[in-house]
């Protein structure tokens, strides 16, 4: 009777793994993967600064190097498919190609459809002073005249220059300026009465 050996099945996230550990590897490791590891090692230090270089003439810019490492991933995943090492550089070629371009497009896109930046984020406390600084402001707004109101409204809140505040409320700019003044100086003095 022959003595029977235990099977082990391969692990499902590894490749074939051959039927024992070889000496000094892990168990895992089989000869197929440390082949493969051994001939993508040699076309990275063949092949990486040409691809960076080609990255960054396509347009890839401070990406470039993120892009040849990510086709040399793209290469190790899809050696066992690869029918011929040699055309190993055009495939590295072609996915840096596409990878580029794919990076082109979600720049356009990002540039077309910028996402709103967040407001600063302060401290609570913060936000209930501001809050209450701008009510602060807004009350002693209203206790202005209507003119002195609607001067400082449009000249500092909406930021418009002389000329358009005067169109606006259809006076001159002299009076724009009349009413500015002494709307700040009421609103400065209304501010400093209620603290």
């Amino acid at each position: 009777m022959t003595e029977q050996r235990p099977v082990t099945a391969p692990s499902p996230d590894v490749g074939p793994v051959d039927a024992g550990p070889r000496r000094g590897l892990p168990g895992w490791l089989g000869l197929r993967d440390l082949e493969r590891e051994a001939a993508v090692t040699a076309l990275f230090d063949r092949h990486h600064t040409e691809l960076v270089r080609l990255a960054t003439l396509l347009g890839a810019r401070g990406d470039a190097e993120d892009i040849a490492s990510e086709a040399f991933c793209e290469l190790y995943l899809r050696w066992p498919r690869l029918r011929d090492p040699a055309a190993a550089p055009a495939y590295l070629r072609s996915v840096v190609c596409n990878l580029v371009r794919m990076r082109l497009r979600h720049l356009q896109v990002v540039r077309k459809h910028p996402e709103p930046e967040p407001p600063d984020a302060g401290s609570a406390e913060q936000e209930a002073v501001l809050r209450e600084e701008h009510r602060e402001v807004v009350d002693a707004l209203r206790g202005l005249p209507d003119r002195q109101r609607q001067a400082l409204v449009l000249r500092y809140w909406l930021d418009l220059p002389e000329a358009e505040v005067a169109a606006t409320m259809g006076i001159s700019r002299g009076a724009v300026k009349s009413h500015t003044a002494r709307g700040m100086a009421a609103l400065t003095k209304a501010l400093k009465e209620r603290r």
